[in-house]
């Protein structure tokens, strides 16, 4: 097993990459992530918690494996393994649920297309991060070279990129990759408590920002004010917005887990679901 999924009763889902020390990438680690993926879509998860088991959270691909496979076989070995890493990535940035990720030790590779696209992500104090693609003469994947230029700006990624060079955790916070530095004994800890947090918040509204802010750069302004008007008046009728502005005027804390379907009060009275609404019914 390289791979395990577990929801909790909060609807995180716990999603672990277990292959020993380094828990490098092969064919069927990418396929248990595309089935982790797709468990955490079908158990329509409101938070997914990615985590590495062992000293480090992710060294990349497997090159012993990929050195083992014959010549005439290896384009299309790695068109699988990436494949599978890249429909796993697909399904996690399609859901509404946030991305949570922990990162220990070396994270190198496919490890920093996986940290680059969270979320929210925490890096223990001693992990260090590099790109180490072109080191071995191979180009990116998991893609770090659509994820990085975002979160760090295109020269900063150039430089990871074609360089290689080995950034620390304070260094990986300072340019933007790592939302949160801890100390490397609270990291398990600390990246649990924000996944159940945001498990308890509103995932439809998750869902709209988490798409508006991935369009942002790609979109005009015109375009992305449209997208921002469309998501608002959705979440506006929905059920959790519903429950958030009834709490609001009634001085209490919303239960967007369970919001009441036909809202409180006048706030019940809008009608229909917008487009994410139906994560947050009791059903």
């Amino acid at each position: 097993m390289r791979v395990t999924t577990e929801v909790d009763g909060d609807a995180v889902a716990h999603v672990e990459l277990c292959r020993g020390d380094g828990n490098a990438i092969d064919l069927a680690m990418a396929r248990g992530l595309l089935n982790a993926a797709r468990s955490c879509e079908t158990a329509r998860a409101r938070a997914v918690l990615l985590t590495g088991r062992g000293r480090s959270f992710c060294v990349g691909g497997d090159l012993r494996e990929f050195a083992a496979v014959p010549g005439d076989r290896l384009a299309g070995h790695l068109a699988d393994v990436t494949d599978a890493l890249h429909g796993a990535l697909r399904i996690l940035a399609g859901l509404d649920a946030p991305l949570v990720v922990a990162v220990q030790g070396a994270v190198a590779g496919a490890g920093l297309g996986l940290t680059a696209a969270a979320d929210l992500a925490f890096a223990a104090a001693d992990a260090g991060f590099t790109a180490a693609y072109t080191g071995i003469g191979y180009s990116p994947d998991a893609g770090v070279t659509w994820s990085l230029p975002r979160l760090v700006g295109p020269g900063r990624a150039r430089d990871l990129l074609l360089t290689n060079r080995r950034i620390t955790a304070a260094e990986a916070l300072a340019m933007g990759l790592v939302a949160r530095v801890v100390a490397p004994e609270r990291l398990a800890a600390q990246a649990a408590a924000a996944a159940r947090a945001l498990a308890h918040g509103a995932t439809g509204a998750y869902g709209v920002t988490r798409r508006l802010v991935s369009g942002a750069l790609s979109a005009s302004f015109d375009e992305h004010l449209d997208a921002e008007a469309r998501g608002l008046a959705a979440a506006a009728v929905s059920a959790e917005g519903r429950e958030g502005v009834s709490a609001f005027v009634a001085k209490r804390r919303p239960d967007f887990v369970h919001p009441p379907s036909g809202g409180h009060g006048d706030h019940g009275d809008h009608g229909g679901h917008g487009d994410h609404g139906d994560h947050g019914d009791p059903s």
